[in-house]
């Protein structure tokens, strides 16, 4: 009987033995953490796309009390020189910019420099109204070779690694427009120059893609308004000068921008999720 207890005893022992080396040898990994992008941080790009815009254009002037132009010339010259000037061109060009992410949301700063390439002209002419078939030619040429803009973003996280944004601020540019008038009635010219920084305002949307290791894609879309310069000259020459005679031109350039680009960003922390 003695013996059969033993038995039985070490059986079982044998039993549970076998059952914790069973549980010893099995386990669950904790799961692993993922590395999230975080927005927050300086970065710098490049970025290249395309713009079209126009710009407007008035040649006006006045009618002194002792004038070369007819009381009806005047209107006439207003309306062939108010005209209209269309430009298209690549643009590209830096960018730098600063993010803060707050949960969902990115805020930023951001600046860029580009080459503009706005560049176009228009001509027109009409007879004097007063002296058929006599008339003028008033011509005008309007141009901006780079833009700057100083803008904030906002925007939020469609995934962690997709941000969408809003964007306004101000736009720079250097912007020169060249005037000439002529006339068939005495040979008649006059000219004026304008060149002027111009600091008007832009505004867009645009999306922006984390590919990873600080590196990220962006598509935008911005709509720039420079305002108008403007200047009056009293250069007109007709058979010897007529410094009475006041001319005044002027411009505005609007454009729209469509650009596609790259940044990088430096450091900035990284959130672990799991």
């Amino acid at each position: 009987m003695k013996r059969f207890l033993l038995a039985a005893a070490m059986a079982v022992l044998g039993t549970v033995a076998a059952q914790a080396a069973d549980l010893a040898a099995h386990y669950t990994k904790a799961p692993m953490m993922a590395a999230a992008y975080n927005w927050t941080g300086f970065y710098v790009g490049g970025n290249v796309g395309g713009q079209w815009g126009s710009a407007d254009a008035a040649t006006t002037t006045l009618d002194p009390p002792v004038a070369y132009f007819a009381n009806s010339s005047v209107p006439a010259i207003a309306a062939v020189g108010a005209q209209h000037v269309n430009s298209s061109s690549v643009t590209g060009g830096l960018t730098a910019g600063y993010n803060w992410q707050v949960n969902s949301a990115v805020f930023g700063l951001e600046g860029d420099i580009n080459y503009f390439g706005f560049k176009g002209s228009a001509t027109g002419s009409a007879l004097y109204p007063c002296c058929a078939p006599t008339g003028f030619t008033v011509n005008s040429q309007v141009s901006a070779d780079w833009l700057a803009t100083i803008r904030g973003r906002i925007g939020f996280l469609a995934t962690p690694s997709w941000l969408i944004y809003a964007t306004g601020g101000a736009a720079i540019a250097d912007v020169k427009g060249n005037f000439n008038f002529s006339d068939t009635f005495a040979a008649a010219t006059e000219s004026g120059a304008i060149r002027d920084t111009r600091v008007g305002w832009t505004a867009g949307v645009g999306g922006e893609y984390a590919v990873g290791n600080g590196w990220s894609l962006k598509a935008e879309y911005l709509y720039v308004d420079l305002g108008r310069a403007s200047m009056t000259s009293n250069n007109l020459v007709a058979g010897g000068p007529l410094p009475a005679q006041t001319f005044t031109h002027s411009f505005d350039i609007k454009s729209n921008i469509v650009r596609i680009g790259v940044n990088y960003k430096f450091g900035g922390p990284v959130v672990a999720r799991y």
